[in-house]
C-alpha cells in the first residue's frame, strides 16, 4: 500500500462530503444519511491511518500544491498517528451520531452548510496533524480554525452566537499570530519552513524562550488553558451539540499536539530552560481547578462541560509540565511516564467528553432544554441514555475502573517522584501541583453528581422534561461507541500504553518500555511494583462481585415495596421541593467565595405588609475573574483610546490630506 494512499485516504474521504452534500440537496433524508456516514467512514480511515504511523516507522510525502517555491510537506510518525486515532475515533462515532441529530432538524437547518463545515473542520484537524512545514500547518490551522468558526455562528440569528463566534474568531486569530511568531524565530534561524529544518537549528537562550512564550500562549489559547480559555464556554456551548463533541473533544487537544511538535519536536526540550517546565505546570494546575470551580456553578449542560474541557486540558498540561521538568533534569524515564500520563488523558477527554456532549445533545433533542433546572426524571424516560451518559460521568470522574482514572494516576505517579528533585526549586511545586490534581478530581465528581442527578434523578421539573422520549438508535449507537472505549481503556490500559509510549522515543532520549506492562496482561506497574501499581480487572471484578452479593442480599425473596414520597408534612410533593443545580453547588460557594465573589438577590414579594411575605426569589450570579480582571481592563482601555480619537473622524478632506503628507515626509526622512 502506497503512503500517499495511506496519509490521504481520510481526508480525501472527508472532501467527498461537500460535493455529495450539493449533489443530493432535494434529496434531504437520503443527504443527511450519506454525508455522516461519509464522515463516520472517513473517521474510521483515519483511525486506520493513525495505527499505521504508530507502529510503523515515519512516511513522508510531497503534494504538488502551496507555493511555487515551497510544495505541502506531510509527515505520518508516532506524534501524528496518536492523534489521528484521537480525531478519527471520535469522527466516526459523531458521524453516526449526526445521522439521528440531524435527521429531525433536515427541514429547518441548512444542511449543505454544516456539512461543508463539518467536512472542511475534520480536514483542517487531519492536516494540521500531519503537516510537514510551517506554510502547511498555518494553512490547516486556518482552515480548522475559520471552518469551526461557522460551526459556532451557525444558528445566527441568535445575538448570543454572534457574539461568541467573534469572540472565537478574535482569539484565534490572535493565537495564529503568535504560532505564526513562534514559526518565525525557527525560519530565521534555519532559513526553512520545512519541519526537518528547524529540528537541527540551534537557538540562543533568549530566542528559544521567546520561541517557547509565542508557541506556549498560541497553543494554550486553542486549548482553552486559563487565563486564555474565556473564548471556550462562550463558544462551544452555542454550537449544534456533534460540532460541539468535536469541538471540545478534539479541537483543543490538536492544540496540544501543536504544542508538543513545536516545543518538544522542533525547539527540542535540550534547549528548554528550567523555568518552562515550570511554567508549564503552574498553567495545568491553575486550569484544572479553576475551570471545575466555574463547571459546579454552571446551570447551563453545555457550558458546564466546556468548563470542565479547561479543567482536563490542565490535567493534560500538569502531565506535560512534569514530563518537562524531569526531561530537563536528566530522568528521561520519569519524563516518558508524564508524557503518556497526558497523551492517555488526552485520548481518554476526547472520549468521554466525546460522549457527555452528545449526551447533552441527546438531552436537548428530546426536550429542547438545556438548562439543568428544567430537566429531571429523565432516567425513566430515556433510560439508554441515562446509562451511557452515567459511564461519561463515571469516567470524567476519574473513578476506577475507568479510563479516566488510569490517566490520572499515572499522573498522580509522576508527580510523586519529586524528591528525585531534591534541591531544586520546582521540588515543592510538584507536591503543589498534586494536590491542585487531587482537588480538582473531587471537586470534578461532585460536578457531575449534580448534573447525573438534576438531570435524570428526581422528579422532572418542565412538561417538556415529563413527556420526553428515548432517542434513536443512530444517536444511542453514536454514543455507545466512545462509551464501550472509555471500559475497555479502563480495564486494559496494559494493552494500550506500550502502543503510545512509542511517542516517548520520537520526542525523549527514552520511554518506560516494557515496565510499562510489567510483562502482565493484569498489572499496570508504571515505575515499579513496589512503588504503586494498579490491577484494573481486579477493581472491576471486585465491584462487579461486590455489586451482585448486595443484589442478592437485598432482593432474595423481597417484593418490590412503592410508597408516597415522604414530603416532610406537606400535603402535596412537587418538582419546586427538590435541589437545583444552584442550591447544591452553594456550600462550594461559600467556600470558594473569594474564587467566585457572587453576587446574590433576594427579592422579596408581599402582600401590601413587610411581615407578609407572598413569594421570596432568590439569584445568585457568579463571574469568571478573568474577565473581569483581565477582559474587561482591556476592553474599557480600547474603548477610551478610540473615544480620544473621535477628533480624527471629525477632520475635513484638507486635514486627512495634510495627515498623509506629514506620514510621507517622516517615511521619506526614514529612507534617507
Amino acid at each position: 500500500m502506497s503512503t500517499t494512499f495511506i496519509v490521504l485516504a481520510g481526508p480525501a474521504i472527508a472532501l467527498l462530503v461537500p460535493f455529495t452534500s450539493l449533489a443530493l440537496t432535494r434529496a434531504r433524508g437520503l443527504r443527511n444519511l450519506v454525508t455522516n456516514l461519509l464522515l463516520a467512514g472517513s473517521g474510521l480511515i483515519t483511525t486506520a491511518t493513525g495505527l499505521v504511523g504508530m507502529l510503523s516507522p515515519p512516511h513522508t510525502l510531497i503534494l504538488p500544491l502551496g507555493l511555487p517555491w515551497l510544495p505541502m510537506h506531510l509527515r505520518l510518525d508516532a506524534l501524528a498517528g496518536f492523534f489521528l486515532v484521537v480525531i478519527g475515533l471520535m469522527t466516526a462515532s459523531v458521524g453516526i451520531y449526526s445521522v439521528g441529530y440531524l435527521r429531525a432538524q433536515a427541514k429547518e437547518i441548512n444542511l449543505t452548510l454544516l456539512d461543508i463545515s463539518m467536512a472542511l473542520f475534520i480536514i483542517g484537524m487531519q492536516g494540521v496533524v500531519l503537516a510537514d512545514d510551517a506554510y502547511t500547518f498555518m494553512i490547516f490551522w486556518e482552515v480548522m480554525s475559520v471552518s469551526s468558526y461557522f460551526l459556532v455562528v451557525f444558528e445566527h440569528e441568535k445575538e448570543a452566537n454572534r457574539k461568541a463566534g467573534f469572540l472565537y474568531l478574535l482569539m484565534a486569530h490572535l493565537g495564529a499570530l503568535l504560532i505564526l511568531s513562534s514559526f518565525s524565530i525557527l525560519y530565521a534561524a534555519g532559513q526553512s519552513f520545512e519541519f526537518e529544518t528547524m529540528r537541527v537549528v540551534e537557538l540562543t537562550p533568549l530566542w528559544a524562550s521567546l520561541a517557547f512564550l509565542s508557541a506556549g500562549l498560541g497553543f494554550g489559547m486553542k486549548a482553552g488553558l486559563i487565563p486564555l480559555h474565556v473564548w471556550l464556554p462562550e463558544a462551544h456551548p452555542v454550537a449544534p451539540s456533534n460540532a460541539s463533541a468535536l469541538m471540545s473533544g478534539v479541537m483543543i487537544k490538536v492544540a496540544v499536539f501543536g504544542f508538543l511538535r513545536v516545543i518538544w519536536d522542533l525547539v527540542g526540550l535540550h534547549q528548554a530552560q528550567e523555568w518552562w517546565g515550570g511554567l508549564v505546570l503552574a498553567a495545568g494546575s491553575s486550569s484544572a481547578v479553576g475551570g471545575v470551580l466555574m463547571a459546579l456553578q454552571q446551570h447551563n449542560l453545555k457550558r458546564l462541560l466546556a468548563y470542565s474541557s479547561v479543567e482536563n486540558i490542565g490535567i493534560i498540561t500538569i502531565g506535560l509540565g512534569l514530563a518537562m521538568i524531569f526531561a530537563h533534569f536528566g530522568y528521561p524515564a520519569l519524563a516518558a511516564l508524564g508524557l503518556v500520563a497526558a497523551l492517555y488523558h488526552t485520548l481518554n477527554h476526547a472520549l468521554f467528553k466525546g460522549l457527555l456532549f452528545m449526551g447533552a445533545g441527546a438531552i436537548l433533542h428530546a426536550t429542547h432544554h438545556r438548562n439543568l433546572d428544567h430537566l429531571g426524571g429523565l432516567i425513566r424516560r430515556m433510560p439508554f441514555t441515562a446509562i451511557l451518559f452515567l459511564i461519561g460521568c463515571i469516567s470524567i470522574s476519574g473513578l476506577p475502573p475507568f479510563n479516566g482514572f488510569v490517566s490520572e494516576w499515572l499522573t498522580f505517579q509522576a508527580g510523586l517522584m519529586a524528591p528525585k528533585l531534591a534541591g531544586s526549586p520546582l521540588s515543592a511545586l510538584i507536591p503543589f501541583s498534586a494536590a491542585m490534581l487531587a482537588l480538582a478530581g473531587a471537586l470534578t465528581a461532585t460536578c457531575f453528581i449534580k448534573v447525573f442527578g438534576v438531570v435524570f434523578q428526581g422528579t422532572p421539573r418542565t412538561r417538556a422534561a415529563a413527556e420526553a422520549q428515548e432517542v434513536d438508535s443512530w444517536m444511542l449507537s453514536g454514543m455507545a461507541v466512545p462509551a464501550v472505549l472509555c471500559i475497555l481503556l479502563g480495564v486494559f490500559p496494559v494493552w494500550v500504553i506500550p502502543f503510545i509510549d512509542k511517542i516517548s522515543l520520537l520526542l525523549l532520549p527514552s520511554n518506560l518500555g516494557l515496565s510499562a506492562a510489567n510483562g502482565s496482561w493484569l498489572w499496570l506497574t508504571p515505575m515499579s511494583p513496589e512503588r504503586a501499581s494498579y490491577a484494573p480487572l481486579i477493581v472491576m471484578g471486585t465491584t462487579i462481585f461486590a455489586g451482585w452479593v448486595a443484589y442478592l442480599f437485598y432482593r432474595r425473596g423481597r417484593p418490590v415495596r412503592r410508597a408516597v414520597i415522604w414530603s416532610c408534612g406537606h400535603p402535596d410533593l412537587n418538582p419546586r421541593m427538590q435541589y437545583t443545580a444552584v442550591s447544591f453547588s452553594q456550600p462550594l460557594r461559600q467556600i470558594f467565595t473569594l474564587v467566585y465573589q457572587p453576587q446574590e438577590v433576594v427579592a422579596r414579594l408581599n402582600h401590601g405588609h413587610a411581615s407578609l411575605i407572598k413569594r421570596v426569589r432568590y439569584s445568585v450570579h457568579t463571574q469568571d475573574l478573568a474577565w473581569k480582571y483581565i477582559y474587561l481592563p482591556i476592553k474599557h482601555s480600547i474603548e477610551w483610546m478610540t473615544r480620544r480619537m473621535d477628533w480624527f473622524q471629525a477632520l475635513r478632506i484638507h486635514g486627512h490630506l495634510s495627515l498623509i503628507f506629514l506620514t510621507l515626509l517622516i517615511l521619506l526622512g526614514f529612507l534617507i
